[in-house]
């Protein structure tokens, strides 16, 4: 697995709108690292970097160069937008030898069986939370839905994750993924059902 860098620049706590306003139409964005009982740490980063990094995933370990030297490794926690791009980034400073716990976004892959003979596939959850060492998290977990026939559901239960990876036990009830029959069909045979079980928000927060 690559790990990748990106330099960072050590700035003042509690900066002025004006300073950071400057920093954003320098190309720079501010940032804070969180993590490791240590103090919170403000940064600035270059906006190309972090958008680099953002497309190969939020949950995926890279070093974050402090001032040219000290090496922090890290994990994007969270971000602000304006005007459609990212203003603000929060770091999660990690150790690589300790299990993480990280929301990680599903790709669906393959066309539902049951698609074609009509079927309407629904994808009720976008992502699952799971556990790992942070060499072995993915970018993405990858899904195959091919098999799914009309009527058939996807729980997260089902799904074979990448090796070392757990998924947390509040979560292996979510419905991922169902394909549901049209509505003509439905009212044509008034036996079927459409209905597809609630996604368990509380096991998502």
């Amino acid at each position: 697995m690559t790990t990748h860098s990106v330099s960072a620049q050590k700035r003042h706590d509690n900066e002025p709108t004006s300073v950071l306003k400057a920093l954003r139409a320098s190309g720079r964005i501010p940032a804070v690292v969180y993590g490791l009982n240590a103090e919170s740490l403000s940064v600035h980063i270059d906006y190309k970097d972090i958008m680099k990094l953002a497309r190969t995933g939020r949950s995926e370990m890279f070093k974050l160069q402090i001032n040219g030297s000290e090496d922090l490794s890290v994990i994007i926690k969270d971000f602000q937008k304006k005007d459609g791009k990212w203003s603000h980034v929060d770091f999660l400073q990690i150790s690589e030898s300790q299990p993480l716990r990280v929301r990680i976004p599903i790709e669906y892959q393959g066309v539902a069986s049951g698609s074609n003979s009509g079927g309407v596939l629904q994808h009720l959850v976008t992502e699952l939370e799971v556990e790992g060492l942070p060499s072995e998290l993915p970018s993405t977990l990858e899904i195959d839905i091919s098999h799914l026939e009309m009527g058939d559901k996807l729980m997260a239960s089902e799904v074979k994750l990448p090796k070392g990876l757990t998924l947390i036990a509040s979560g292996e009830d979510l419905l991922l993924a169902a394909v549901t029959a049209p509505r003509a069909v439905l009212e044509a045979n008034p036996e079927m059902t459409d209905e597809v079980v609630p996604v368990n928000t509380e096991a998502q927060a």
